[in-house]
Formats: structure tokens, sequence, C-alpha cells
């Protein structure tokens, strides 16, 4: 058993704010650049940069790499990270950001419900309270019976909420392996998953498509490090709740980069989701807790 520092729910918290605050900018390029690229060669791209960038980091620890252990898990988180990637950027080529971004809010709920029967997490009443007011928040700032969207892209949402949430409770899972081998598994499997797939509906890229997909893989592989740092500090209720400000963030570039007007409602379920998520990012640390065994 590898004994572990206990949870630190503000180091938690500003890694994932991070992470968010990247992967929205990833999201941004690739919903700017339309659903003219397929999906999967844009996984294929995304993984691609971001095994370049890390290959110096597995080679000065590839002692690391010796012994890997739950190797099965790390190839299901592999493969659902494929799908979700996938799916997810499919989807928002397709539909309004607001809409795209009201569904994964679902996530949170589905995560710590996971986390409750898997991890055997406790779930504080508190915490349902505080993800209640936030789910509340965001109905409020997205009135979900006004939106329209492609019933393919709304199921591939749907899938990209089920399959996220799978990947963050194995990621807990993990919480003992070290970030290199995390990443280069996860960037790695995402290469050799969506190979086949993009060679089949490879799309040729200029230079004004190539250079944008290559600030994806970028901005998309620094997340991913925030990520894997946010789920070891944080506690699973108060990192589900947290990630509500995503909206935060996605309606400031809707306003700034598409041109969607922030609306009254749309401030106030943000002042919903932002004190929601404070209520829980400032709580105290959790008691120190063992590693995997």
């Amino acid at each position: 058993m590898t004994n572990l520092p206990p949870r630190n729910n503000l180091a938690g918290g500003a890694w994932l704010i991070a992470d968010m605050s990247l992967n929205i900018w990833a999201l941004s390029i690739v919903k700017a650049m339309g659903a003219d690229i397929p999906a999967a060669q844009v996984v294929f791209l995304r993984a691609s940069v971001g095994l370049i960038l890390i290959l110096p980091w597995i080679l000065r620890s590839r002692a690391q790499f010796a012994q890997i252990e739950h190797l099965p898990l790390q190839l299901a988180r592999v493969a659902l990270s494929s799908i979700t990637l996938t799916a997810s950027f499919f989807a928002i080529a397709r539909m309004p950001l607001a809409l795209f971004t009201a569904i994964g809010f679902t996530r949170p709920m589905v995560t710590m419900l996971m986390a409750a029967l898997f991890l055997r997490e406790t779930i504080l009443g508190r915490h349902w309270i505080a993800a209640l007011v936030a789910l509340i928040g965001v109905l409020v700032a997205v009135r979900p019976s006004e939106l329209t969207v492609p019933a393919l892209a709304l199921a591939a949402q749907v899938l990209v909420v089920v399959t996220s949430s799978a990947v963050v409770i194995l990621t807990r899972r993990l919480r003992a392996a070290p970030p290199v081998v995390m990443m280069a598994f996860y960037t790695g499997g995402l290469a050799l998953c969506t190979a086949g797939p993009a060679a089949w509906s490879w799309q040729p890229l200029t230079g004004g498509t190539l250079l944008p997909l290559l600030a994806v893989g970028v901005f998309a592989q620094a997340a991913q490090f925030c990520f894997l740092r946010a789920q070891f500090w944080g506690d699973a209720a108060v990192l589900s709740v947290l990630s509500y400000l995503s909206m935060v963030f996605s309606g400031a570039i809707g306003f700034f980069i598409f041109g969607e007007v922030l609306k009254p409602h749309v401030l106030l379920g943000a002042a919903l989701v932002i004190g929601a998520a404070l209520s829980l990012t400032l709580s105290r640390p959790s008691k120190p807790r063992a590693g995997i065994r």
C-alpha cells in the first residue's frame, strides 16, 4: 500500500481551473473550424502533438515505466478517453456552445454518483445541495427548452457525459500512478486508437487549418496535466461542483469570440454556479487516505 498526501481542495481547485481554461480554448478552436475536419483526425493530431511535447519527459523518466501497475485500468482509461474526445469534438462543431456546456454540466452529478458507488468516497449532504444549486443555476442560464440541436450531436454529447465520468473515476482509482505514466498512456493510446479512423477519413490540411490544430494539441496536452493534478489533490465532490465554473469560461468565450450576448438570466445562473463552487472549494482538506492496493 502506498501512502499518499491528504486531499487539498484549494490545490485541486486551482489545477482544475487551469484545466478548464486550457480546454475551453482548445474546444473553441475546434468549434471555430466547424465540421469540415473529421473528429477522429482532430483527436489524432491533438494526440500526436501532445506525444511530441512529452517525449523528452518520457525518456527522462523511463525508469518509472519498468513496472506498470493496474494495466487493465490504464487501457480502459485510454479507450474511454478516445471515445470521449472524438464524440466531444464531433458535438462541439454541431451545436451552440451554451448547449454543449449545459449538457456537460450533468457530468459532475454522474461523477459524484460513480465516486460514491465505485470509490466509496463520502458524498456529504452539503455536497449534493451545492451540486443541486449549481445545476439549477445551469438550467436558469441556458434554458434548455428553448434550444434545438441535431439528434446525432445531442447523442454524442450525452455519450461524452457517461464516458468522461468513467474516465474521471478511473483516473482517481489510479491516483498513485506517476503523472508521466498516466500522460504517456493517455496520449499514446489516443494516437493509436484514432490512427485508423483518422487515416480513413483524412482531409488535406492547409497552413490556415494546421496551425490552429497544432494549438489544440498544445492546449489540450497542458490541460491533461492540470486535470491529473486536480484529481490527485481534490475531492471528487468538490471538483465536480467546481467544474460548473466552466460555464463562466464558455460564456466569456461565447461573448468575446462568437458574439453570443450574455443575457440577465445567464448572469443569474452564473452567480448561482460560482456561489455553489466556492462553498465547496473553500472547504477544509480531507483526512489522509491510503493509495490503491
